[in-house]
């Protein structure tokens, strides 16, 4: 690939994971504008791993904290918020994996089309306006509980539909259940950590026992680049999310479904 080529996917990988606009919408777009090819798998685990790092980094404290506690709950018996959260987040987890695992097969052969991700993303981003509008906005993370940690949790397996946006459902999901909009965003960015690095895994064993030849240069780019926009696109989204709310994103979504619908239908 080109060097803009690669810088402007990285970006978009960056942004988009965190953002509740999907990544696979803006994805398709340079295929369907500029007719670039698939970038490969070995840049996609690059990617993925520049946007953990950049959560990892930023919420560092915090999971330090719930991994100590996390442990003493299981060695001692002491449970703690930051033990809670660590279990919730880990129960939040296993309905993506298991659906993953049992979809994957059926969303790669019907569900991957640019008609399907057009209108997801439309359909999701009015779901969120839903959410939005829906919200008591009471709870903080720390106050999500088993139950509603376990429901966040399913609508981020619904998030292997394409045009579904991972981070857009879950925060969809945890605002209708009661979390203040920042809450829903943090406990939103820490599910993805496990989910992230599961996805990557899964790559690199595609990438490791296929016949690859990989651009290093090109590699370390897209980690970079990947990484700088997923941590400010972390900074910043948490910074005013409390102030905006939900609604440009979800006028973003509307317009980006048409442009596409546009691209696809006509």
């Amino acid at each position: 690939m080109e060097t803009l080529q690669v810088i402007f996917l990285a970006l978009i990988q960056g942004l988009t994971e965190f953002l509740p606009i999907s990544s696979s919408a803006h994805l398709i777009l340079p295929s369907q504008i500029l007719g670039w090819e698939d970038q490969g798998l070995a840049f996609d685990v690059a990617v993925h791993i520049g946007s953990l790092l950049a959560v990892v980094i930023y919420f560092r404290t915090e999971i330090w904290a719930m991994l100590k506690a996390w442990i003493a709950s299981i060695t001692k018996g002491v449970h703690t918020d930051d033990s809670k959260l660590a279990w919730w987040i880990i129960l939040a987890t296993l309905p993506a994996v298991f659906f993953g695992f049992m979809a994957k097969d059926l969303i790669e052969t019907y569900l991957r089309g640019p008609g399907v991700i057009a209108i997801t993303t439309v359909i999701f981003g009015l779901l969120l306006w839903v959410g939005d509008k829906m919200a008591r906005n009471e709870l903080t993370e720390y106050q999500t509980g088993w139950r509603k940690a376990l429901l966040i949790g399913f609508a981020q397996a619904m998030a292997i539909i394409p045009g579904t946006s991972r981070s857009g459902i879950t925060i969809t999901a945890a605002l209708m259940l009661g979390l203040n909009r920042d809450a829903a965003a943090r406990f939103s960015f820490l599910m993805s950590i496990p989910v992230i690095l599961g996805a990557a895994i899964l790559m690199s064993k595609d990438v490791i026992s296929g016949d690859l030849t990989m651009d290093y240069t090109e590699l370390l780019l897209g980690v970079a680049v990947s990484f700088v926009a997923a941590y400010t696109c972390i900074f910043f989204f948490l910074k005013i999310i409390s102030k905006i709310g939900m609604t440009p994103f979800v006028l973003y979504r509307l317009m980006l479904g048409a442009v596409l619908c546009g691209f696809i239908f006509l």
